[in-house]
Parts: structure tokens; C-alpha cells; sequence
């Protein structure tokens, strides 16, 4: 009985991590507006009229893969712009942690905070953590509620999605595994 138990447990966890596909490739990346870190509107449909963008989910300040990948997209950031695009990356977490990623990984371009997971949403990249684990993490001094402000353990599957000036997804990068990440090199190449 106790391995039944066990056995459900597990596939109701990991439910809500294979529902989600994210968007396709060919498909309209949905609009957004948002401030970023510095108070600035982020317009998608604005951006999208004048370059390319290459849109980054990440899940926070205190995650070790997200910052090397922010810290990677910094230190090739003039390539990306070079192929005509705009790096954007999305975050639940708070402007007061944004800032910690800012100061971890010396990233300048936009970082939005997405109040309540809207746009995670809109994008079908959000899960929601395990209370188990949400306890682990909290047990290392990581509250995912508290840098969101949300109550319900919502973090992004670190998605990339790479968009074309007519607002329809020209690549993606949609991995269940926190721990990989679209390289430098692939966007680059999505970007030709």
C-alpha cells in the first residue's frame, strides 16, 4: 500500500511538469508589457518593431545554472545584438532580488519581474514546486514565495524563445531539466 501511496505521489508531482509544452515554433509569441529592472516598460509588440528577440526565462538570483547562463548571455551579448536582437529576461522574482542577479552576473540588458506569472503563463512555462522540495529549498534559505511574493510555489521551466520581428517564434529551447540551458552558440545560429 505504502508503495501505491508513494507511486501516485510521485506522478502527481511530476504532473504538472510534463503538462507543460511551452509555446512552438511557428507559433505568435504572445505580447507583454512589463517593467524591467530599471523602471523602464518593457512593450513586447515596441521591441519587436525595430529587432529580434531572444526571451529568457530563468527562476532566480539563487539558482547557480541560471546566473551562468545570464553571466553567458552577458559576455556575448554585442554577438546577439549584432544579429539584429534584443535580449528580454523574465523572472518571478522581485525587483530586490533582480537586483542580486544584476549584481551576481553583471548583466545590463532588461530583466522583468512577472508579477503573479503572467506572462509564464501566457509563454506555458510555469510549474509549480513540489511541497516537499519548496521545503527543502526554504531549509537552505531559499523561500520561492517570498522573492515572488506569490503563495504558490510557481517557478518557470527555464525556457529560451527566440522571436522574429513579425512576432512568431523562430526557435525554442524548452528543457524539463533546470540544469540545461540553449547555448550562446544555438542562439546565435536561431538568429541568422
Amino acid at each position: 500500500m505504502k508503495i501505491f501511496i508513494s507511486v501516485v505521489a510521485v506522478l502527481l508531482i511530476s504532473t504538472s511538469l510534463i503538462a507543460q509544452e511551452g509555446i512552438n515554433v511557428s507559433e505568435k509569441a504572445p505580447l507583454f508589457k512589463a517593467k524591467d529592472q530599471n523602471g523602464q516598460l518593457i512593450d513586447l509588440a515596441k521591441e519587436l518593431e525595430s529587432h529580434k528577440v531572444v526571451l529568457v526565462f530563468y527562476r532566480g538570483q539563487w539558482c547557480p545554472h541560471c546566473n551562468r547562463h545570464m553571466s553567458a548571455l552577458q559576455d556575448s551579448l554585442s554577438l546577439i545584438n549584432d544579429k539584429g536582437a534584443k535580449v528580454i529576461a523574465i523572472t518571478p522574482e522581485k525587483s530586490e532580488e533582480i537586483d542580486k542577479t544584476v549584481e551576481k552576473t553583471g548583466l545590463n540588458f532588461s530583466v522583468v519581474y512577472d508579477e503573479n506569472h503572467q506572462i509564464m503563463d501566457a509563454y506555458a512555462v510555469t510549474f509549480t514546486m513540489s511541497k516537499s522540495k519548496f521545503a527543502a529549498y526554504k531549509i537552505y534559505g531559499i523561500n520561492i514565495n517570498k522573492a515572488s511574493g506569490n503563495e504558490d510555489r510557481a517557478l518557470p521551466i527555464p525556457a529560451t524563445y527566440i522571436i522574429s520581428k513579425d512576432g512568431l517564434v523562430i526557435d525554442r529551447h524548452f528543457e524539463k531539466d533546470y540544469k540545461r540551458r540553449m547555448s550562446v552558440k544555438n542562439i546565435l545560429k536561431a538568429l541568422k
